[in-house]
C-alpha cells in the first residue's frame, strides 16, 4: 500500500516542495539561534552592525539547511523504525508522502547548496559546517548507538552551532571569539536537554521505547535522572565561572554579567519541572516554544546580557 500510494503520488505530479520542506523540521530550527549568540554578545558591538546581522542571518539559514539534510538523512536511516513510532510514522518520509529518491535527491541539492553559502562566509564557518554535518553522518550510522555518547553528538552539535556564530563573523572581526567557559556551559547544557529527551521517550513508551530508538535499552529513569541533575549543576557552575572569570571581566569591561546567573537557574530548573511535573521534553523545541515562564525567561537573559555588555552605548 505505501510503494502504491508512493507511485500514484509521483505519477500525479503533485509537487514534492511541501513534503521536503515539512521533513526538514522547520520547528527544529529554533536550535540554530545559538548563532546569534556570537552578534549579541560581542563587544565589538557588531550588534549595531547592518552587515554583521546579515552575516550572522546568512549563518542561521545556511545551519537551518545542514541540519534539514541531517534530518532527511536520519528519516532515510530510521525508516524501518519510524513507520512503527505512533508520531514519526506520520512523517513525509515513512508515510509515503516523499519517496525514497526524491528525499536523497533533495537531501544532496540542499547539502551542496549549504556547504557553498557557508565557504562563501569563511573557511572558519566553512569547517565548522563541515564538521557539524560528518559528526552527525557518524550519528546516524553508528554513534547512536552508543550509550552516552549519543548524547554527546547532539551536545557537541550545539557547541559546533555556538562557534559557527563566531566563524560567520570572522571576516567581519577576526579578532572575535568565544569562552571556553561558555563553550563547556553549552556542551553541559545541551546534554542534559538531550538526556531530558531520552527520559521521556522512556517514560512515554515504557517497554515499546526500543522499538523507537535502540539505545534506550541502555538508559533507565534512575540513572537519567542522576546524569541530569550533574549536568543541570555542571551547567550552572560553567556559566557563573565565565560571567565572573577575569577574561569575560576584561573582554567587556565590566563584571555585572554574574547578574544574569540567575536567568539560567531559573531556565534550567524550570526545565526539570517540565521535565518531572508536565512529563514534557520529548522534543526541546516544542517545549521552548510553548512554554511562556521559559520564553520570558530567555529574553530577560537576553536582554540584561546585551545591556551589560553595551550598557555605554545605552547610557
Amino acid at each position: 500500500l505505501l510503494k502504491s500510494a508512493t507511485y500514484t503520488k509521483i505519477q500525479s505530479g503533485k509537487p514534492m516542495i511541501a513534503p521536503v520542506f515539512t521533513s526538514l523540521r522547520p520547528k527544529q530550527w529554533t536550535k540554530n539561534l545559538i548563532l546569534f549568540a556570537a552578534l549579541l554578545f560581542s563587544e565589538k558591538g557588531l550588534l549595531f552592525s547592518g552587515q554583521a546581522w546579515l552575516f550572522t542571518i546568512a549563518g542561521f539559514f545556511t545551519f537551518c539547511g545542514l541540519s534539514g539534510s541531517v534530518y532527511l538523512l536520519n528519516d532515510l536511516a530510521d525508516l524501518e523504525k519510524d513507520r512503527l513510532h505512533p508520531i514519526k510514522c506520520q512523517r513525509p518520509i515513512p508515510s509515503g508522502e516523499l519517496s525514497v529518491g526524491e528525499a536523497k535527491g533533495a537531501l544532496i541539492i540542499i547539502l551542496i547548496i549549504s556547504l557553498l553559502a557557508a565557504w562563501k562566509l569563511s573557511p572558519l564557518f566553512f569547517s565548522l559546517s563541515l564538521a557539524y554535518f560528518m559528526l552527525n553522518l557518524a550519528y546516524s550510522f553508528k554513534l547512536k548507538n552508543l550509550v552516552i555518547l549519543d548524547v554527546m553528538c547532539i551536545a557537541i552539535g550545539f557547541v559546533l552551532r555556538a562557534t559557527a556564530g563566531v566563524g560567520a563573523l570572522k571576516s567581519l572581526e577576526p579578532g572575535i571569539y568565544i569562552s571556553h567557559w561558555l563553550l563547556l556551559s553549552t556542551l553541559m547544557l545541551a546534554m542534559f536537554l538531550g538526556l531530558a529527551k531520552r527520559r521521556q521517550e522512556i517514560a512515554n513508551y515504557h517497554d515499546d521505547a526500543v522499538k523507537h530508538r535502540k539505545i534506550l535499552a541502555q538508559y533507565s529513569l534512575s540513572y537519567i535522572d542522576q546524569m541530569t541533575s550533574i549536568l543541570a549543576a555542571t551547567a550552572i557552575v560553567t556559566y557563573t565561572f565565565y560571567t565572573v572569570s577575569p577574561e569575560t571581566i576584561a573582554k567587556f569591561g565590566s563584571d555585572k554579567m554574574i547578574y544574569t546567573v540567575p536567568m539560567v537557574i531559573y531556565g534550567i530548573l524550570r526545565y526539570l519541572y517540565l521535565i518531572h511535573i508536565q512529563e514534557l521534553g520529548e522534543n526541546p523545541s516544542e517545549v521552548v516554544l510553548s512554554d511562556r515562564p521559559l520564553q520570558l525567561c530567555v529574553v530577560i537573559w537576553a536582554a540584561v546580557g546585551v545591556l551589560v555588555i553595551h550598557s555605554a552605548r545605552f547610557l
